[in-house]
């Protein structure tokens, strides 16, 4: 299964902005982005006078940008794209809210995991079931009403109760409990549950130019 598997604070330079693929890392000292706030690369620090970007360069910028925040890459994200852009409502939110129902991203936003690549090793691991059966496919879409669940052998598992260990998490469309390890999911997202960083029209437009 083909993964990013590069350093991931060169991402957040790149961007010049936190992605928090670090987890608690990224709130401290030891953050790359507070210690070298400028471009990776040779030319990285470079002072010269910089162009204006382009639109397409805008653009790019923000479907990167959102592609690593979820860890997602190129192919399988512009499947994404393509199954927003035939779905009806919003493409822009149908985007987010497909990304946001993967399992992994479901785990972390519960606070059972503390970064996304945290979320998609413990479903690779078989640490999880979904209503009852062991899910193993980070890429997973989570419905209305499914109970995802810590197996009983994995309750004790040091990332998950370390993670939870930072404090509970409140997810306005999931239902967690924390001591019984599991997470049902109430309703799928609205607008206004998602919370990310990132101008999702950009990306839209980046594929349907």
């Amino acid at each position: 299964m083909a993964r990013y598997t590069g350093p991931v604070c060169r991402l957040c330079r790149r961007e010049g902005q936190k992605l928090f693929l670090k987890g608690e890392r990224c709130n401290g000292p030891k953050c790359a982005l507070e210690k070298r706030e400028y471009r990776p690369g040779q030319h990285g620090s470079g002072r010269g006078v910089r162009r204006r970007p382009t639109d397409y360069a805008l653009q790019l910028r923000e479907k990167q940008k959102l592609r690593a925040i979820y860890g997602v890459l190129e192919r399988q994200f512009k499947r994404y794209v393509g199954r927003a852009v035939g779905s009806t409502g919003v493409t822009g939110f149908v985007l987010l809210q497909l990304l946001e129902r993967r399992l992994d991203s479901v785990l972390r936003r519960a606070g059972f995991a503390v970064s996304q690549a945290q979320a998609r090793q413990v479903v690779l691991h078989r640490h999880l079931t979904v209503n009852g059966r062991i899910v193993d496919i980070p890429s997973f879409l989570v419905s209305e009403g499914d109970v995802i669940e810590v197996r009983e052998k994995s309750r004790d598992l040091q990332p998950i109760v370390a993670a939870l260990g930072s404090g509970a998490k409140s997810v306005n469309w999931l239902a967690i409990d924390p001591q019984a390890r599991r997470i049902t999911v109430s309703r799928l997202p609205d607008p206004d549950d998602i919370s990310v960083d990132v101008d999702e029209q950009q990306v839209v437009e980046f594929y349907t130019r």
